[in-house]
């Protein structure tokens, strides 16, 4: 059984995949070469799953950054006989300016240990366990360092120390004295590819340094964010472009997957795929945190794969592969036990077969939000977005799965409605942009009936506040999105009074906000929810109550690990981070939340007029 705390864990990054590396030390999740791709380490879902692990035999303590502006990996280990410094990375290139971040990277893990005080004992463990666990590689020493071959991958750590290895694994224990470095090299390939070759210090050390000048570069051309939380907003948007795929421009919800929102329990699913409905707020964090270019390529990606499923089918697929694939068949991965036994581990995501009208407003409000770059997109293109508001206005009425992706009945969700009123306002401000001047006035109809559908059958008067479903009393956090996308005031009456309520009967013991309380077809109860719990604050924020926003932005950041990273969810009693990790939304969230606060404080008596949202790019 994996046990390991969530939070101990920190993400790596090339723009093609992730890992995650423990406190200790220890390559924890590893999918080779994409985000997707199944796992070579996998202790995360299973103790069996396969490790890589570099760590003193004692340990008295330990700490750890990223070096600046990078996602570098340094950790300090405090042992007996003097201390240990480990760098972990995945390569990004050996000369990329930053510009475009992993255009030339390899399928390679990099490792440095070095000793700047004292003989320090370490430990190494190299397991490979590639497919999810399920392939037991062969691995045979070289002069150079291990070759591992099994199933599709093959690959070569290169090594200069010496491992005693039984069939499956290999282990080394030596003393590192001070002054003494030594680096590690782990090179993918697939089995139809050329084997990898061992890779010389020199090798390493250039990619060591080129690696961390690109990350430095990429800060530096982009993050000028200036206001509230300024060094977490500008580490989230290097969150937000590590989770990026480079080749096709997408985003990843979470480089994980089947991390439980639920510990124990059965809701584990698979995040390492885009959603459409992540694009609209996604685009705003973009900006925000100083990424114009992953702003137009993560809208091509969404725009191109939306399009050319629509093509041929009626209901707009809410999420695909970061290949653009639309099959995302789910299974079922028996023979892993999950993390803290929450099992099923699940591969693929059968959410994407879901209706989820919510999407066409999404799109379209990412298609707004970059007017300007619809010029550059074909006439056949920007006639389709006209055919999205169609598609809105035409289904807006009918019952779906809600943002939340309820696995069970259909109804009418408030938030679904919301967002074909969006769809719909969009197209009639771009329609002259999108070839849809002749269809305004439909649309405008349309629009209005949604509106007054969503104040007259979306609101309780028992609840006091707008709800979840049309006739219902029951409360739901996305209602607060009405103010963000434009709906209503933030502080209309209406408004603040369903604030209060979802406060009052949507917040755990931690202060954080649930999603909803009621029934969704699924055993266990989830935490508290950080998106959530960042809308609220934007809101407050939006309402001009800054100081408000301000202190539940705060409490949200109390539950971020040591280097700033979120997950999707917190436990309720423990207060301990669960759900996949890092989770792209919640960081999204707390860049809106950061922005929101920042325009409403320069907004007060006396301050200076608003920044822009492109200015900050």
């Amino acid at each position: 059984m994996s046990s390991s705390p969530i939070a101990d864990y920190a993400l790596l990054s090339n723009c093609h995949t992730a890992a995650l590396v423990s406190r200790m030390g220890s390559i924890d999740w590893l999918p080779f070469p994409r985000f997707d791709s199944p796992s070579v380490f996998n202790r995360l879902l299973d103790e069996r799953g396969g490790h890589f692990q570099i760590c003193p035999d004692q340990v008295a303590g330990v700490t750890r950054r990223y070096d600046a502006n990078t996602m570098i990996l340094r950790t300090v280990f405090l042992a007996p006989g003097g201390r240990l410094i480990l760098e972990d990375l995945l390569a990004v290139g050996e000369n990329n300016n930053g510009h475009e971040l992993g255009a030339d990277a390899p399928s390679a893990l990099l490792r440095r240990i070095s000793c700047p005080e004292g003989c320090v004992t370490v430990r190494i463990e190299f397991v490979p366990r590639p497919e999810y666990g399920l392939v037991f590689p062969l691995l045979r020493k070289a002069p150079e360092g291990i070759l591992a071959r099994g199933g599709a991958s093959v690959m070569f750590l290169t090594a200069q120390v010496f491992f005693e290895c039984s069939e499956f694994s290999c282990t080394a224990r030596l003393d590192i004295k001070q002054g003494e470095t030594l680096t590690f090299a782990l090179e993918h390939r697939t089995t139809s590819e050329v084997a990898p070759f061992p890779w010389d210090r020199e090798k390493i050390d250039r990619y060591l340094e080129g690696t961390g000048n690109a990350w430095r570069s990429w800060s530096k051309m982009h993050q000028r964010y200036q206001g509230p939380w300024e060094e977490m907003v500008h580490q989230s948007g290097r969150v937000l472009q590590a989770l990026t795929y480079y080749p096709t421009g997408a985003m990843v919800a979470a480089p994980t997957t089947s991390l439980p929102e639920t510990i124990g329990g059965i809701r584990n699913w698979d995040y390492r795929y885009t959603w459409v409905r992540d694009a609209s707020l996604t685009l705003n964090a973009l900006w925000v945190a100083g990424c114009p270019d992953e702003s137009y390529r993560f809208f091509d990606f969404v725009a191109n794969s939306t399009l050319a499923q629509m093509q041929r089918e009626s209901d707009m697929q809410i999420m695909f592969g970061i290949g653009g694939e639309h099959d995302l068949t789910e299974r079922e991965i028996p023979h892993l036990t999950g993390w803290r036994n929450s099992r099923p581990v699940r591969i693929g995501n059968s959410a994407w077969r879901q209706r989820q009208l919510d999407v066409y407003g999404e799109l379209m409000d990412a298609a707004h939000r970059l007017k300007d770059y619809l010029s550059q997109m074909d006439e056949e293109s920007r006639g389709f977005f006209a055919d999205i508001a169609d598609a809105a206005a035409r289904r807006w009425k009918e019952t779906d799965h809600g943002i939340w992706e309820v696995r069970g009945p259909e109804r009418h969700y408030v938030h679904s409605k919301l967002m074909c009123w969006v769809a719909l306002d969009r197209a009639i401000s771009m329609a002259a942009d999108i070839h849809g001047v002749s269809r305004v006035p439909q649309w405008m109809k349309a629009r209005e009936e949604i509106r007054d559908t969503i104040l007259d059958q979306g609101w309780s008067d028992r609840s006091g506040a707008f709800a979840q479903s049309l006739g219902s009393d029951d409360l739901d956090a996305s209602v607060l999105m009405m103010p963000i996308v434009g709906f209503i005031r933030a502080d209309d009456p209406s408004m603040l009074s369903t604030v209060d309520a979802i406060e009052r009967g949507l917040t755990d013991q931690n202060g954080l906000i649930y999603r909803y309380r009621t029934a969704d077809g699924l055993e266990g109860q989830e935490g508290g929810f950080l998106l959530c719990t960042f809308w609220l604050a934007q809101v407050y924020a939006m309402a001009g109550r800054t100081e408000r926003a301000r202190e539940i932005v705060e409490r949200c950041i109390h539950y971020a690990n040591d280097l700033g990273l979120f997950s999707e969810e917190v436990h309720p009693e423990t207060g301990e981070l669960i759900g996949n990790f890092p989770q792209a939304f919640s960081h999204i969230g707390f860049v809106n939340a950061a922005w929101a606060i920042a325009e409403g404080e320069e907004s007060r008596p006396g301050a200076g007029p608003k920044t822009p949202l492109r200015a900050v790019a």
